[in-house]
């Protein structure tokens, strides 16, 4: 019963023995719940976008559709999920660009199992988490703060806070987006997350407390309400 509300996860990877063994890995855990998997990154980026899990675990070196190339896609569609880098191994430049792209964990597959859970706990509680052997060969720091407030959020975030904070409902946000009711709710639930709050009066709070300027959506997300 407990299992319905664990961090939904997805994992990509093309070895189909290595999927296997990862999934069987991270259901075992009672705070995750397995979601979709698939051994081709061309479907990868899809099944995300239709699941919405909280965590995605991919591959960076798939053949034909790379974890690299579906990070940047999910980076562009602005999706709730953390994404995290299962790989044999990672270029600096690769690792580099993988933090440019939002990237929340990275961990080698030489690591121990237990690792690859840390991680993911990690991750789902809000924190960046990076194999001692990858942070280590980065050009900057060994991993990136997240920023705080409304400065963290993403600029979806940001119009449907504004929104939220003016008292619409999930249906009527979701109608000036264009976007669905569900995946509202999944971006509140994640704006929740990041501001340490749970309700939307706090967030109403937080959003109008804000000095001119920073809460830059205001303008435009309020458009026609």
């Amino acid at each position: 019963m407990s299992r319905s509300v664990g961090h939904s996860v997805f994992l990509a990877d093309d070895h189909p023995v290595l999927l296997r063994g990862l999934s069987d890995l991270v259901a075992m855990e009672r705070d995750f719940r397995v979601v979709g998997s698939t051994t081709q990154g061309a479907e990868a980026f899809g099944m995300i976008d239709r699941l919405k899990p909280d965590l995605a675990v991919l591959d960076v070196n798939m053949p034909d559709v790379s974890g690299l190339a579906i990070l940047r896609r999910v980076k562009s569609a602005d999706l709730p999920v953390r994404v995290i880098f299962l790989t044999a191994m990672i270029t600096p430049t690769q690792a580099d660009e993988a933090l440019a792209n939002g990237i929340w964990g990275i961990v080698l597959k030489e690591a121990a199992p237990d690792t690859l859970i840390d991680c993911l706990r990690n991750v789902a509680g809000g924190r960046y988490w990076f194999d001692d052997d990858v942070s280590s060969s980065l050009k900057a720091v060994r991993a990136p703060q997240a920023p705080t407030g409304l400065a963290g959020l993403t600029p979806r975030e940001l119009e449907i806070a504004c929104l939220a904070s003016k008292g619409l409902s999930n249906k009527l946000v979701a109608q000036q987006l264009g976007a669905g009711e569900g995946t509202v709710k999944i971006h509140l639930h994640n704006i929740f997350q990041k501001l340490r709050i749970n309700n939307r009066t706090a967030l109403a709070a937080l959003y109008f407390e804000q000095p001119k300027g920073t809460a830059g959506t205001e303008g435009e997300a309020g458009k026609g309400g």
